[in-house]
This record gives C-alpha cells, sequence and structure tokens, in this order.
C-alpha cells in the first residue's frame, strides 16, 4: 500500500473510531433526527456508513447490476441491508467495520469524502462538532472538486468561482472567490447546507445557493 493510501486510510479509521464514540452518547431520540441527506436520519446514514466500509469491488459491481446501475437505488439497497431494528445494533455494527479496507472500485479519496462529509451529516444533525485533518480534508476536496455531481462529486457547483480554503494548501478555479475552512468548503461543494459565516468573500453566497439547490 502506498504512503499516501496508508495515510488515508489512518484518516478513515480514526474517523471512523471517532464518530462511533459520539454515536455511544446519543439519546434514544436522537438517532431519528433528520440530516442534510435528503430523506435520511441519523440511524439511516450510520446503517449507509457500514455499507459503504463492507462493500468489496465485487459486492460493488453485484449491487450495482441489482440496481439497474442506479446510484440512489443501490444506496438504498445497502442501507436497508445493514440497518438493524434497534440504532444501537447498527452501531455496534458500526463498531465492528472501523479499521476495515475494503472499497468500491474508486479512489480512496472517496473513503475520506465518506467519512468527513457523513461524520458531519451526523453531527450537525445532534448539535455535535468533528475534528477532521486538515490535509486529508483537503485530499477530499480536490477530488470532489474533480469530480462530476452524477458520480458524486461537486465539479459543476465550484464552477465559475475560486475557492480559497483557510486551513489548507487549496486555490482553486477562477471567478468571485469564496473563502472558508477546507471542511466547509468540502461541505458546500458535496450539497450541503452550511451557517452563514461559514464561507466569506463575493462567490460565497452563490456556493452556498447551488449547495442547497
Amino acid at each position: 500500500m502506498s504512503a499516501r493510501n496508508t495515510a488515508a486510510w489512518t484518516a478513515v479509521h480514526h474517523e471512523r473510531a471517532a464518530l462511533a464514540r459520539d454515536l455511544e452518547m446519543l439519546a434514544p431520540e436522537q438517532w431519528s433526527a433528520p440530516t442534510a441527506c435528503a430523506g435520511w436520519n441519523v440511524h439511516d446514514v450510520v446503517a449507509h456508513l457500514v455499507d459503504t466500509a463492507k462493500t468489496t469491488r465485487i459486492g460493488f459491481v453485484r449491487d450495482m447490476v441489482t440496481a439497474r446501475f442506479d446510484f440512489d437505488r443501490q444506496n438504498a439497497l445497502g442501507l436497508a441491508r445493514e440497518r438493524r431494528d434497534d440504532p444501537r445494533d447498527t452501531l455496534a455494527a458500526f463498531q465492528s467495520v472501523v479499521t476495515r479496507t475494503s472499497t468500491p472500485p474508486a479512489a480512496i479519496a472517496t473513503r475520506l469524502v465518506e467519512a468527513f462529509v457523513h461524520g458531519e451529516d451526523i453531527r450537525r444533525a445532534v448539535g455535535l462538532s468533528g475534528d477532521y485533518p486538515a490535509d486529508q480534508v483537503a485530499e477530499a476536496l480536490e477530488y470532489q472538486l474533480r469530480t462530476t455531481v452524477k458520480f458524486g462529486g461537486g465539479k459543476e457547483r465550484a464552477s465559475g468561482l475560486r475557492l480559497i480554503a483557510s486551513n489548507a494548501p487549496i486555490d482553486s478555479g477562477s471567478g468571485p472567490q469564496v473563502r472558508g475552512s477546507a471542511l466547509a468548503l468540502l461541505l458546500a461543494v458535496s450539497g450541503r447546507p452550511l451557517e452563514p459565516d461559514e464561507l466569506t468573500c463575493p462567490g460565497a453566497a452563490t456556493l452556498a445557493g447551488r449547495a442547497t439547490s
């Protein structure tokens, strides 16, 4: 395994473990809190994370065939497969996959996107905050900026804007500037709503609007 992949997996495993600790503190009603993932509550997102952690290259292809090559349908199938009746059982399943390195046929950066974006989906829904490594968040952001929305990225959302991270060496694109932390920029290009003060500069309103459209 390359040094870059090793660093990425280390970050993913650290984030999974940190999220599992946060989930242990949730009150029963918090598991049903709605998240920024349309139609999914906290319990649903955790089940999705279990599914993606267990997904192999062969399993991904099999599931896509079953889902008739529809990503949304494939995600729904995986969620239903891993969501237990009791959220605590789903949490136990998540804890059991913390150190797995199985992955669908995609770039390692997609594992970072999953860990950070869905980690924030869950934490923001229940009033928590996470602590993420800026270097790996920047790697996830760079991947999202190269990848079209159709394939889960955010290239179109950043089009015509210059994104500058306040805590990482990210200066991407041209046009009205948008400044924010690497995490805030990652969430915005991934289609997540932000607090009003998380992005600044003339292009902030444009990116924020695209994130929620």
